[in-house]
């Protein structure tokens, strides 16, 4: 991997990390993760497995340390380390190029699996607040939270492939 690679590897971490940060809980302290958003275009922009684990430890530490969900540190790391993986693998499954429709289904897929991951994990290790129950979080912030990243993918995944195109050549799937 080159130092261009991880420069704007990180540079996906760090926005999202910025809008993980800002955008408030709103439902006992869970909030949308749009640090899923960039770690998915990290991962359809360079599909290799040192990226994907890149991203996916660097994503989870700092979503863990930004979360404002009780207890979240764990429960965020896993979800994904989870994710990012199935993701890959889901990528990989279609072995052609990426198109803003197929960005948008796999960001929604990835979304549902990340909110099923860290829900289960945060139950499993410390439960979940306010009496809250698992399927009761899923529609109330998951199911949202897909339709958010979803739109943020259609709209980011063209200008950033553009982007990349003028100034950097992507990586053929």
């Amino acid at each position: 991997m080159n130092t261009r690679t991880l420069v704007l590897l990180s540079l996906f971490v760090g926005i999202g990390a910025v809008l993980h940060a800002v955008i408030p809980g709103f439902f006992f302290g869970m909030k949308p993760d749009m640090m899923l958003t960039m770690m998915f275009l990290g991962i359809m922009l360079f599909p290799n497995k040192t990226a994907v684990s890149l991203l996916a430890i660097a994503t989870g530490i700092i979503s863990g340390i930004t979360t404002s969900f009780p207890g979240g540190f764990i429960p965020n790391v896993v979800d994904k380390v989870v994710t990012a993986t199935l993701f890959f693998g889901l990528l990989m499954l279609f072995k052609t190029k990426a198109t803003p429709v197929k960005a948008a289904l796999l960001t929604a897929i990835g979304t549902f699996i990340s909110g099923a991951t860290f829900l289960a994990v945060a139950l499993a290790v410390v439960g979940l607040p306010g009496g809250a129950t698992f399927s009761g979080l899923f529609v109330a912030v998951v199911i949202p939270t897909a339709f958010v990243n979803t739109i943020a993918m259609v709209v980011i995944y063209p200008i950033v492939q553009s982007l990349m195109r003028r100034t950097y050549t992507v990586p053929q799937q």
